[in-house]
């Protein structure tokens, strides 16, 4: 899929089919995510794929957002490990960019995916903590849902134009 078609058609999946992710595509996602640029190039990143049936049934237990992991094959926790980080707190960014290269990613491959967002609010980072057994340097961002999609999303145009500044406000 060319680049900018990927870029301007992705959509937020939340409804899967029963269709399992292959391995392969698996590990092609982990890559993409791998690829995303750091601070200082120290990829602070963690992931943890999920594609145990009862560990994404439990997965809203810690975010009442991620009801769609019920139909989800599969979900990717990214995280931060601040003892890999070279500039302190840029492991936000660096994992955002990892979570954007793992949707296009997907995307591309004909997967839906979704992400869902953990990481500042204290009590979801805290029960993905306990449920993944995180180390405490190391922080879930963001979790992302995907599968085949059940349904088409339509696209839409979103680029606004008085929202671009020029030199200055």
């Amino acid at each position: 899929m060319d680049t900018f078609k990927a870029i301007r058609t992705r959509r937020s999946v939340r409804s899967y089919t029963g269709q399992r992710v292959p391995e392969e595509i698996v590990t092609e996602l982990l890559q993409a995510g791998m690829s995303s640029p750091s601070a200082g190039n120290q990829q602070p990143w963690q992931f943890i794929v999920v594609d145990d049936r009862k560990v994404l049934d439990a997965l809203p237990t810690a975010n009442p957002n991620v009801k769609m992991c019920k139909e989800a094959q599969l979900a990717i926790l990214v995280c931060g490990d601040v003892t890999k980080e070279k500039y302190p707190g840029f492991w936000v960014q660096d994992c955002s960019a990892a979570v954007m290269n793992i949707l296009l990613a997907a995307h591309a491959r004909g997967l839906g995916a979704v992400w869902t967002g953990i990481y500042p609010i204290q009590e979801r980072v805290d029960g993905f903590r306990r449920l993944f057994h995180l180390p405490e340097t190391v922080f879930p961002l963001a979790l992302i849902p995907m599968g085949y999609p059940a349904r088409e999303v339509p696209c839409a145009d979103r680029f606004q134009q008085d929202r671009v500044h020029r030199n200055c406000w």
